[in-house]
């Protein structure tokens, strides 16, 4: 990668005088500490996700409110006070800042209680650990379900036996939980804190590591010094008054990699280039693309923030695979389209506006759409057609992913996890828009080059 700085005298002249009362360090700020290269630093402020799983009365909002030392879950001797999940954002003393998700008693029964335990399990896919509550020595086939999709999803979990002051955790209990499992075992009250400090000394050591990693969305790719460009449009979708998150986030993220940030509108990229500053890399709003891309000289790295966020949040490798399957589409082929949060839909959505009308185009085909918000469970399939246990249509003949800003990394990929699992091709909004408009390579290349 070039990282030249060609910087002409006029436009010294114009960065030169700016913020004159200020003295800068004699050597760089240190950005926070990596872990792996420029990769990943440590996370400040991030947030685990940790769900509390189990039966119907077995103490799961008690122990929450012990947690947390408030009353945050509603708690009552009736099984199945605790319907849908429910997420609370608070501080743990010992741990920090955690996202605490309630769940519905997973022995619920009828067609209600079903539903509800159908959610409790969906939960399982947001979490970075789990604290799977059991009572009065029993451990049976409700149990060993939610241990398997733990499993199955990745999530580290510590098992805690409630309600001791009325049945003490026996060897025989003990014995039976190690036979499908080896995760840390105490057991647990909440009619008293006395073990309240080894519960969340246990619970912290359980989160993953990787939940306090902050991975750089930029840090191998520029150096200290470096001039990166960021063009960001203002259209109707940007919110009034300030950024949209992707672009905050790799404004910070570009200086805290020590870089000279340059923030343009695309109406003033030639302007920009008239001064004589050759960038390091150019990163535009994707669906930018086609105009951008004839502006920003072929030796200058050009890529979109989404396709940053996709390496970021997303399978990069499978979207790469995945990206050139759009020339494969025929006529009433089905794609479904995600969207990791919920916005009002405006006349230039680029999810539910832009990507269709350009893949129609682009393809030439009569393509079928169909759209998901959030991350609540995926629509049910058509009446029928074949069907996955996961419940999802596997006629999908491309799924297109946002950047998924607004959600965690583990999240988005257990959101892909059954389509690619099912050999469907996955690929994100940037990648797509870079396809349709003939510059995939050239989008993509600066983190192949790596």
């Amino acid at each position: 990668m070039n990282k030249s700085h060609d910087i002409n005298q006029n436009s010294q002249l114009t960065l030169q005088g700016v913020g004159e009362h200020f003295s800068p360090p004699s050597e760089p700020v240190p950005a926070c500490p990596d872990l792996s290269g420029n990769r990943f630093r440590e996370g400040r402020g991030a947030a685990a996700f940790i769900g509390i799983f189990g039966r119907r009365n077995s103490g799961k909002s008690s122990l929450i409110n012990l947690l947390t030392g408030q009353d945050i879950a509603i708690v009552s001797d009736k099984p199945g006070t605790t319907t849908d999940p429910v997420s609370k954002s608070v501080e743990i003393f010992g741990i920090g800042p955690v996202v605490l998700i309630d769940t519905a008693g997973i022995d619920d029964a009828g067609e209600l209680g079903e539903k509800r335990v159908k959610k409790s399990k969906e939960a399982i896919k947001k979490v970075d650990c789990a604290i799977l509550v059991v009572a009065e020595n029993t451990f049976d086939n409700f149990e060993l379900d939610l241990i398997k999709l733990f499993d199955e999803y990745a999530v580290t979990y510590l098992i805690v036996h409630n309600k001791s002051d009325i049945s003490s955790l026996n060897k025989d209990t003990i014995a039976e939980i190690r036979k499908y499992s080896s995760s840390e075992i105490i057991d647990f009250n909440t009619v008293n804190d006395e073990k309240k400090e080894e519960l969340i000394s246990l619970l912290k050591s359980t989160i993953p590591t990787t939940t306090y990693q902050k991975p750089s969305l930029l840090g191998d790719l520029v150096q200290p010094k470096d001039v990166v460009l960021l063009i960001t449009p203002i259209d109707s979708e940007a919110p009034d008054g300030r950024m949209i998150l992707p672009q905050n986030m790799a404004i910070r993220d570009v200086l805290d990699n020590n870089c000279i940030t340059v923030v343009v509108k695309e109406t003033e990229l030639e302007d920009f280039f008239k001064l004589g500053i050759k960038p390091a890399l150019a990163i535009t709003d994707s669906q930018a693309f086609n105009y951008v891309s004839k502006i920003v000289p072929m030796d200058v790295p050009l890529t979109s923030f989404s396709i940053v966020f996709a390496r970021l949040k997303g399978d990069f490798e499978k979207y790469l695979e995945g990206t050139p399957h759009i020339s494969q589409l025929k006529d009433s082929d089905r794609v479904l389209i995600l969207e990791s949060c919920t916005h009002q839909v405006s006349c230039d959505d680029i999810g539910r506006m832009k990507i269709p009308k350009l893949l129609q185009k682009f393809t030439g085909k009569k393509l079928e759409f169909e759209f998901v918000s959030g991350l609540a469970p995926l629509n049910p399939p058509k009446e029928g057609l074949p069907v996955r246990s996961t419940a999802f249509d596997v006629n999908y003949k491309l799924v297109i992913q946002c950047g998924g800003c607004m959600v965690t990394r583990k999240q988005l990929l257990n959101r892909l996890k059954p389509f690619v699992e099912a050999g469907i091709p996955v690929t994100n909004y940037g990648m797509t828009l870079a396809f349709v408009n003939g510059i995939f390579e050239r989008a993509t290349s600066p983190f192949l080059s790596i």
